[in-house]
């Protein structure tokens, strides 16, 4: 017979074991084990949840594989709005950024965080005690969409946070990212949606915003998501002073973080890295459409405040619109009411 105590500790131990090579695999891309042994590992999970129905857990590896279909998505209200990010399309505007900010504050310095500006979804994410709770789209910034059982199904996040010595785990918290298809991934993708005789993706964001969107979670489980973790919203026991520490900290604790992301000391060192972002741009394993400043002091992002929806204290730097070669395919003549005729082009798409 069963020891049913040594059986529930087994299943807990093996929700450990494979949460633990979810990150070495995802995250650190250094497996410690052969794909065989995690699939053996993660249909004895299945069976002994199967088992034991009360040992039921939502936030288990198991529950990464898809649900039942949703008939809609539920609204939901954000703890902390997710505000949008004012452009600069030149340098210019990224210098007169800094110095409206140096105005603001009263100050003669401010250091910023630099990060790769990625072409995917924003998400906001919700734990408590360390175990994921709720996800949801940004939507308008104030109500989203909870999209909690599709995001269970990217294998990168963190069903539980990571416990550390040194950093305490929060009974509550916000985490914002984006949700992403890496270049290569979305190509394997529309070749098999193509062979299968499907419409293929315009582009990985497309292919990001529709996957996540599904109201069958177990569509979405076939589709190669990814996602980086790059702020933090509400959080209740633990405290933070600056942006660097939160992304350090959101590190320890297990989540994906851009290893692209700087400290720039001044404006200038932020330029710089947008040069230097713009030139490795097309080497880079996903699409990105920019570089996102942001000030790295929270108290001084505190005093900034925001300004209508977007933050005073953060910056998107757009790169400049792509261009594309392609096939004039045909010219069509219109006529307009007062028979103006004019010519009209149709051209091969490109993304």
């Amino acid at each position: 017979m069963m020891d049913k105590s040594s059986d529930l500790k087994r299943i807990i131990d093996l929700r450990k074991t494979i949460e633990y090579h979810n990150r070495r695999y995802y995250q650190q891309d250094s497996p410690e084990i052969s794909d065989a042994e995690y699939d053996r590992l993660m249909r004895e999970l299945q069976d002994l949840e199967n088992r034991y129905p009360e040992a039921f857990s939502p936030s288990s590896p198991s529950q990464r594989v898809g649900a039942a279909p949703l008939s809609k998505f539920a609204p939901f209200h954000h703890p902390s709005p997710m505000f949008s990010l004012a452009n600069a399309f030149s340098e210019g505007e990224i210098i007169e950024f800094d110095q409206r900010l140096k105005r603001l504050a009263g100050v003669n310095d401010i250091g910023y965080i630099a990060e790769p500006k990625l072409d995917g979804l924003a998400v906001n994410l919700i734990y408590e005690n360390g175990v994921f709770k709720q996800g949801a789209t940004r939507g308008d910034g104030t109500t989203g969409e909870d999209v909690s059982q599709n995001l269970k199904t990217i294998s990168s996040l963190p069903l539980f946070m990571k416990k550390t010595s040194e950093y305490q785990l929060p009974s509550f918290i916000e985490i914002r990212g984006e949700v992403y298809i890496e270049k290569d991934p979305f190509e394997k993708l529309n070749q098999r949606r193509t062979q299968d005789g499907e419409e293929p993706f315009a582009n990985p964001r497309n292919a990001a915003a529709g996957s996540l969107r599904q109201l069958d979670s177990r569509i979405t489980a076939r589709r190669p998501l990814n996602i980086f973790l790059y702020g933090i919203g509400e959080a209740k026991g633990i405290d933070f002073s600056t942006h660097w520490e939160a992304l350090q900290i959101l590190d320890g604790w297990g989540f994906p973080v851009n290893r692209v992301i700087e400290k720039a000391s001044n404006i200038e060192a932020c330029i710089h890295y947008f040069e230097r972002i713009a030139a490795q741009r097309e080497k880079l394993p996903y699409e990105i459409d920019g570089v996102v400043l942001k000030v790295d002091d929270l108290s001084l992002q505190k005093i900034l405040g925001n300004v209508s929806r977007n933050p005073r204290w953060a910056l998107a730097c757009k790169f400049p619109a792509a261009q594309a070669m392609t096939v004039v395919k045909d010219i069509i003549v219109g006529v307009g009411r007062m028979g103006t005729l004019t010519p009209v082009a149709i051209m091969e798409p490109v993304n």
